[in-house]
C-alpha cells in the first residue's frame, strides 16, 4: 500500500486482466453468511479495509471466521438470533456501508450496541437510517441527537413501517431490509428511483421472506432458518471503471477485464461511456449468488460530450469522479447533474474531482448538484491528492495515464480500501508505475 504513486503515459491498454471482489457484494456475503445456520464458503472476497471492518465486526458478536487465504472465507452462521453482546466499541473503520447496514442489523438484537469508526465516518450523515429505524421502535442515539456517529443502539421492540426514502440510497434499504428481519409485520420500502439489489437478490437466494416489485421493497421475519450459500464475488464494477475509462480514451487499447458483476443497478458507467462512443462488448459468464457477470471487452476510440442526470446517476455514482476523467478527452461539454450525494460521501467528491483535474489542465467546473467539463483537454502531469478518498486516487491515475508527462499521487494508499493490487494491476498491462512510500519521496 504504497503513499505515493508515480505514473506516466504508457501508451494504449492490451491484455487481459481481472479486479477485486465486489465490495457491496463481499460485504452483504459476510454479514447474511453470520446470520444463516451452517456453513458458508466465499470466494474472491475483497481483502480491503472497509471489508475487514465487517468481518471484524462480526467476529466481535461471535460469529466464526475462518480465512483460507484474503480472499477465501469460511463462516459458521449463528442463525438470525444468534449473535452476541461484544465487548466494546464496534468499528467501523471509514466504511459507511459496515455503519449504515449494521445499524438495522443491530436494531433487531436484545444487547447494546455502539457503531463508531474514523473521523471521516463520523462525519458522513446517519439521520437518513436513525430517523426511520426509530419509527420502527429502535432506540438509536448519535451525536447532534442521531445526525452523526458513534450511534449506540438499545434494545427496543421493533415494529414494521411503510417508507418512502427521500432518496434512492441501498444503504438505508438495505437497512431498513435488514430491521425488517426482526420486526413485527410486513415492512414495505418505497424508493424514488432504481438502487443497487444485492441485498435482495442474496438474502433471497438464501430463503429470507423478502420479495421486490419494481421499487418496492418488502421485508419480514423469516419463518425457517437462512441457508449458507457458496459464492464466487463477482469481480467489481466499480474498480473496473476505472480501467474501461482508461481503455476508452487511450487510443488503440483492447483490454478485457474478466468475470466483473454485471448487476443492471450498477452499470451505469457502462452505458455512459458507450453512450460517448466507447466500444464496450459483454461476453455472458455464469450467475453468482443471483448476480449476472460477464468479460468487458472495451476499446479505444473517440469519446463525445454528453449529459448526464436523473435515474443515471444512482447507477454510477461511485464511477463519477472517473467519468470526469473521460469528459476530459470527449469531443464538447460533458454536464453531470443531480449528483449532490457526491458532496457526502468519503470526501466532497465534487469539489475535490473539481480541484485535483483542474491542477491537471482539466476544463472542469464545480455546480451546486455536479460539474460541467468541457473537452478535449491535453492534461499535464503534476502532483495531485487523493484526500484520502480511494475512488479520486483512482481517477487521478487514470488521467496520469492520459496526461504528458508524470503525475504524482499523494495519499495513494486508500486505493488499498476497494482495489488491492491496483499499481500491481496496471503494472501488468505495461503501465510505467511507481509505488513509493512517504519516507523514500523526494518533492
Amino acid at each position: 500500500m504504497a503513499d505515493i504513486l508515480k505514473i506516466r503515459n504508457s501508451g494504449p491498454l492490451v491484455g487481459r486482466c481481472t479486479v477485486p471482489g465486489d465490495k457491496s457484494i463481499s460485504h452483504r456475503a459476510v454479514i447474511f453468511s453470520s446470520l444463516a445456520e451452517g456453513r458458508s464458503y466465499i470466494r474472491n472476497f475483497l481483502d480491503g479495509h472497509d471489508c475487514r471492518a465487517t468481518m471484524n465486526i462480526m467476529r466481535a458478536m461471535g460469529v466464526a471466521i475462518d480465512e483460507i487465504s484474503p480472499t477465501q472465507l469460511e463462516i459458521d452462521g449463528v442463525g438470525i438470533d444468534g449473535l452476541r453482546e461484544p465487548d466494546g466499541v464496534l468499528d467501523c473503520d471509514n466504511s459507511g456501508t459496515t455503519m449504515r447496514l449494521l445499524a438495522g442489523l443491530l436494531s433487531g438484537q436484545e444487547f447494546v450496541s455502539v457503531l463508531s469508526g474514523t473521523a471521516q465516518i463520523r462525519g458522513r450523515p446517519m439521520a437518513r437510517i436513525v430517523e426511520p429505524l426509530r419509527s420502527m421502535g429502535a432506540q438509536v442515539y448519535g451525536r447532534q441527537g442521531g445526525r452523526y456517529a458513534p450511534l449506540t443502539i438499545v434494545p427496543g421492540r421493533l415494529e414494521a413501517i411503510e417508507y418512502e426514502m427521500p432518496i434512492a440510497s441501498a444503504q438505508v434499504k438495505s437497512c431498513l431490509l435488514l430491521a425488517g428481519l426482526y420486526a413485527h409485520g410486513l415492512t414495505v420500502v418505497h424508493q424514488p428511483g432504481p438502487a443497487r439489489d444485492h441485498t435482495e437478490r442474496m438474502l433471497i437466494s438464501m430463503g429470507a421472506p423478502i420479495s421486490a416489485l419494481g421499487n418496492t421493497t418488502h421485508s419480514e421475519r423469516p419463518q425457517s432458518p437462512l441457508k449458507p450459500m457458496s459464492l464466487f464475488v463477482p469481480g467489481d464494477i466499480s474498480s473496473a471503471a476505472f480501467l474501461l475509462v482508461a481503455a476508452s480514451a487511450l487510443s488503440d487499447s483492447n483490454l478485457t477485464i474478466l468475470d466483473v458483476g454485471i448487476n443492471a443497478t450498477r452499470t451505469g458507467i457502462v452505458d455512459a461511456l458507450s453512450e460517448m462512443g466507447a466500444s464496450i462488448r459483454r461476453r455472458e459468464r455464469p450467475h453468482q449468488g443471483g448476480e449476472p457477470v460477464a468479460d468487458l471487452i472495451v476499446s479505444g476510440g473517440g469519446l463525445q460530450g454528453l449529459e448526464f442526470g436523473g435515474g443515471q446517476i444512482v447507477t454510477m455514482i461511485d464511477e463519477l469522479p472517473v467519468l470526469a476523467v473521460a469528459a476530459t478527452q470527449a469531443e464538447g461539454r460533458t454536464v453531470v447533474r443531480d449528483a449532490q450525494e457526491l458532496r457526502v460521501k468519503e470526501t466532497d467528491r465534487i469539489a475535490t474531482t473539481v480541484s485535483e483535474l483542474k491542477k491537471l489542465g482539466a476544463r472542469i467546473h464545480e455546480r451546486p448538484d455536479g460539474f460541467i467539463v468541457d473537452g478535449p483537454t491535453p492534461l499535464r502531469g503534476t502532483t495531485v491528492d487523493s484526500h484520502g478518498d480511494h475512488r479520486l486516487a483512482m481517477a487521478l491515475a487514470v488521467a496520469g495515464l492520459i496526461a504528458d508527462g508524470e503525475t504524482t499521487i499523494r495519499n495513494a494508499h486508500v486505493t488499498a480500501d476497494s482495489f488491492p493490487g491496483f499499481e500491481t494491476t496496471l503494472r501488468a498491462l505495461e503501465v510505467e508505475v511507481q509505488a513509493l512510500d512517504r519516507a523514500s519521496y523526494n518533492e
